[in-house]
């Protein structure tokens, strides 16, 4: 059973190693021929680069753009004319007998005046008005018309009913339905359109110049002027043409790609292996962590291809926030670096780009060691906003010697960034909800003592609680000493307890003079003690708290004995085979550090109440009596704490409780007037 959980879980994890490296891959780029790597209007920085054979030298984009700007800005659209609707009409009127010939031919004369105007459509007509003038082609002569002549069919219809005054005309057009027959004439004809208007475009886009083989283009310094750049690009394209890569070139390509790719991940998944093997093991942290790497890269590619410098869009910072409140800097700055180093493969800057983010990467490791206020996301987001400017001000200087270059478009970049960073907290909670992380904001939001549960825990255990609290006290510190997480420690000492709320007349810190156990055998007083465990459990499932909340609470006993009532059982039954079962909490023994120093810190807290002698030796005595036992019964035997742990420890409950004890000047009773 063990094996096939082991293979399954292996399983998981090479599938997920898969999957990375696959969306990696996917997005590198693949391109044939030659691709420069370089931004327009900065510096080129790569040695001098010769025309390796003749290019055309075309006008930059700015200035094909203006000057096809003007020819569009003076071009006639070429229409033609169709004498159909005008004949169509002028039959109908003349076949209406009813109206005399004299009177007929005045409304084919009106109808001919206004064809001759030309007639077009609604949508033809928004298109049109526009520009001034428009191109007429008849009999394959073309002819230059104003635009203001042109009428839209209602504006012909309204002007003819407004000429024709007599009653009789009015009605011919009436029945013979103008209305209907009154359509457009005027249509665009495409074909001799697009001939001129290439006719004067193909000027503008053709070569004005050839670089000439072994002729210089750029070399190493020069600012990549608009010019520049329309002769590089023309230079990648022409490279493409002739050097495109074979089919087998492109597989060779593809297969450098998946080895890096298996090089990064194999790098990161034997980093976490060796340093952060909790990590490793718990395949949602794991999860966790290479979701963050996916969804950032596929973010920056996303960027990059909308604007050629979004990738100073994507939050990395951000990415570098999250790594330290639910790992560690050492871990956070490892996987910044990796995710660094596999975007830089998607950059046409690399060296730019990963001094700019590794500079700000670490700068926010350095500043968040722990988020526990709103405010440290806040002076953050500040310190990445002003080491990106200085970065980029560094990059600047050393390539051009000037600040001329310098572009507040990117600055604004950088702003936008630091406003996303501050949004960090909302990717924090889902990040919880998903993999089942715990956060240093979480863990203080459920220390505040008036969480619901801890404010029951205070009215109805009022002992407990301070036996909580003085817990939580000696742990915290403890965990400082060793460098364990203090604030799950106090979070989880905190809530150790809550399970006594179902009985909290049944534990000596809550009685008042009558102790129910009197009533009890000892192995019924056991079963109480041991429910306060479940109880607790079951308590923090329901109130939803964090499942390694939850796993303190069933830690800190262990596996260990109730051993008062143990021992009580033994003397009144002195001759009888003891079943240990009955009188062992359910356990698990500790599997951290935290459940560790929760387990010790409690037996501690609980054993000094009955002290009388509260002498400096009297409490090392009692401190390394509890935690030599613990440590002989085997408690904390799965946890990684080390002698060295449990010894600074050991001093640390010394020192704390002594301070807690410590005697307390007699005042001398008030003189008798």
């Amino acid at each position: 059973m063990i094996k096939k959980y082991l293979t399954r879980y292996n399983l998981s994890r090479a599938i997920l190693y898969i999957v990375v490296i696959s969306i990696v891959v996917y997005f590198l780029p693949r391109t044939d021929g030659v691709k420069l790597a370089y931004e327009p209007g900065r510096p080129w920085i790569h040695p001098l680069l010769t025309a390796p054979f003749d290019i055309p030298v075309y006008r930059d984009s700015l200035s094909t753009r203006a000057l096809i700007d003007s020819i569009d800005a003076t071009y006639a659209p070429v229409y033609k004319i169709s004498s159909e609707p005008r004949d169509s009409l002028a039959s109908n009127i003349l076949s209406y007998r009813q109206l005399p010939m004299s009177q007929r031919h005045k409304l084919i004369e009106l109808i001919d005046s206004i064809y001759n105007r030309g007639i077009v459509d609604h949508e033809t007509a928004n298109i049109i008005n526009h520009r001034s003038h428009y191109s007429l082609i008849q009999q394959h002569v073309i002819t230059r018309h104003d635009v203001s002549q042109i009428l839209t069919q209602r504006q012909a219809y309204s002007m003819i009913d407004s000429l024709v005054r007599d009653q009789a005309s009015r009605h011919a057009l009436q029945q013979i339905q103008l209305s209907r027959l009154l359509t457009p004439n005027l249509s665009l004809d495409t074909v001799q359109n697009n001939r001129l208007y290439n006719e004067l475009i193909q000027p503008v886009t053709a070569a004005i110049g050839v670089l000439q083989q072994g002729e210089r283009i750029i070399d190493r310094g020069d600012i990549v002027t608009p010019q520049l750049d329309t002769i590089l690009s023309t230079y990648e394209a022409m490279a493409a043409d002739r050097f495109s890569l074979t089919s087998g070139q492109q597989l060779h390509t593809l297969i450098g790609q998946i080895l890096m790719a298996l090089i990064v991940m194999s790098l990161v998944y034997t980093f976490l292996y060796i340093y952060r093997r909790d990590i490793y093991d718990n395949l949602r942290s794991l999860m966790a962590i290479m979701t963050l790497t996916v969804g950032f890269y596929v973010l920056a590619v996303v960027a990059l291809g909308a604007l050629p410098l979004g990738i100073f869009l994507v939050p990395f910072a951000m990415m570098a926030i999250l790594l330290v409140v639910f790992f560690d800097p050492t871990t956070a700055m490892f996987m910044y670096l990796i995710e660094i180093l596999t975007c830089a493969c998607i950059t046409n800057y690399t060296l730019e780009f990963m001094f700019i983010e590794i500079a700000v990467g670490m700068a926010t490791i350095f500043t968040m060691h722990e988020l526990s206020r709103r405010s440290q996301l806040l002076r953050t987001a500040i310190v990445v906003f002003i080491v990106y400017i200085l970065s980029y001000v560094a990059i600047d200087l050393m390539a051009t010697a000037t600040l001329n270059t310098f572009s507040w478009t990117i600055v604004g970049y950088f702003a936008i960034n630091m406003v996303l960073i501050t949004f960090a907290y909302i990717l924090i909670f889902i990040f919880e909800k998903l993999f089942g992380l715990i956060s240093s904001v979480t863990l203080v939001e459920l220390s505040d003592i008036n969480n619901p549960l801890l404010r029951q825990l205070s009215e109805q255990c009022p002992g407990t609680f301070q036996h909580s609290m003085a817990v939580s006290n000696l742990a915290s510190n403890a965990a400082a000493r060793i460098g364990a997480n203090v604030l799950l420690v106090r979070a989880g000492a905190l809530y150790h307890d809550i399970g006594k709320i179902n009985n909290p007349a049944f534990f000596t810190e809550n009685q008042y003079g009558v102790n129910p156990h009197d009533a009890l055998s000892p192995e019924q007083s056991a079963r109480v003690l041991h429910a306060h465990v479940t109880d607790g459990q079951r308590m923090a499932d329901k109130a939803k708290l964090p499942r390694v909340l939850s796993d303190l609470i069933s830690q800190h006993h262990g596996a260990g004995k109730a051993k008062y009532f143990y021992t009580k059982y033994c003397q009144q039954h002195p001759d009888e085979l003891i079943d240990d079962a009955l009188f062992t909490y359910p356990g698990p023994n500790p599997q951290t550090r935290e459940a560790s120093l929760l387990m010790m810190a409690d037996s501690v807290e609980a054993a000094s109440r009955s002290m009388t002698d509260h002498s400096p030796e009297a409490i090392s005595q009692l401190v390394n009596k509890i935690i030599d036992s613990q440590v002989d019964d085997g408690l904390h035997r799965e946890s990684p704490l080390s002698f060295r742990d449990i010894q600074q420890a050991k001093e640390s409950f010394i020192a704390r409780l002594r301070t807690m004890y410590h005697s307390r000047i007699a005042y001398p009773p008030a003189p008798k007037k």
